[in-house]
């Protein structure tokens, strides 16, 4: 087990959801989920002014 807290929540979260992980494949999924947050910090870190409301209308 690695002491890297991505791997060790790769490991944490495929055990609560009862997944097994080839151990071929946990590179994949750490890449995957490192890519994943930083996508999510920059929508987070994106200022929005406090009179932003949500679209009425969403349309692809």
């Amino acid at each position: 087990m690695s002491s890297d807290p991505l791997d060790k929540y790769i490991d944490a979260a495929a055990e609560a959801l009862r997944l097994s992980i080839d151990p071929a494949w946990q590179p994949t999924v750490r890449i995957n989920l490192d890519n994943t947050l930083k996508l999510a910090r920059l929508v987070q870190e994106f200022p929005l002014p406090d009179e932003s409301e949500p679209a009425s209308i969403y349309e692809a």
